[in-house]
């Protein structure tokens, strides 16, 4: 990560500052510009949340797939390590690891940017870290695994980008609440690793108020998409690199 570090930091300064100026103030002042709230309060306050989880999500993803092929055919990266004690297992983990650090360096980033927008209202925000990078270990990592199994690039990574994560951003409650959806769209947002880390964001944020079971649920589908994508990335790696030491 080293080789794009500039590329790194600006992205994780300047995408929100981008988002904060033209969709919570630009778009807020149009929404709200008569006096009204988005759960009760205002327009910048609610997408805030919404946009560090989507971040988060956005970087795992991508560290899932350019990168792991890289790591894989390109560059050969991962064929280092094998002449050393290091197993193809303890390889997919050291990578994980670094996609870990890479969201959670992000999201402190990112949250000081919009509380300068005064858009964090408590310290709980903190709680935000971890909870970000979850999100983004939910989604990277299955995608991580399938990565690990491609041979040849062919557009893949673009139909992800293009048809799974675009979708999933838009319609998992990010610009307005989930329930706005018809209820035939609202599933997107049941499955999205974005609409449960943007709900428990939001609460950590600025007090959305979330019941105590949907929060287990939250944390349980977010726990569980992440454990799942461990293990087959622990597993695709071992069989991409020749089997475990």
């Amino acid at each position: 990560m080293r080789r794009y570090a500039d590329v790194l930091l600006a992205d994780a300064i300047g995408v929100p500052l981008m988002y904060v100026l033209a969709m919570g103030i630009g778009l807020g002042s149009l929404l709200t510009g008569n006096g009204s709230l988005f759960d009760g309060v205002p327009y910048l306050v609610f997408i805030a949340p919404a946009l560090l989880i989507s971040a988060a999500v956005s970087a795992g993803v991508t560290e899932g797939t350019f990168p792991v092929m890289d790591g894989f055919k390109w560059h050969r990266l991962y064929q280092g390590p094998l002449v050393t004690p290091i197993t193809p297992h303890q390889i997919a983990q050291g990578q994980i690891l670094a996609v870990s650090l890479r969201m959670m360096v992000q999201t402190v980033l990112f949250l000081g940017v919009v509380g300068l927008f005064g858009a964090v209202h408590s310290w709980w925000a903190l709680v935000a870290i971890p909870l970000s990078a979850l999100a983004g270990l939910a989604m990277g990592l299955p995608i991580m695994a399938y990565s690990a199994t491609i041979r040849e690039e062919k557009g893949q990574f673009s139909i992800i980008m293009r048809f799974i994560f675009t979708p999933l951003f838009l319609f998992s409650g990010t610009f307005y609440p989930l329930m706005n959806l018809p209820i035939f769209l609202q599933w997107i947002g049941w499955i999205s690793p974005i609409w449960h880390g943007t709900e428990l964001a939001r609460a950590l944020m600025y007090g959305h108020f979330v019941p105590a079971w949907l929060a287990l649920v939250h944390v349980l589908v977010l726990a569980a998409l992440a454990a799942l994508g461990f293990a087959l990335v622990r597993r695709n790696f071992a069989r991409r690199l020749g089997g475990i030491k």
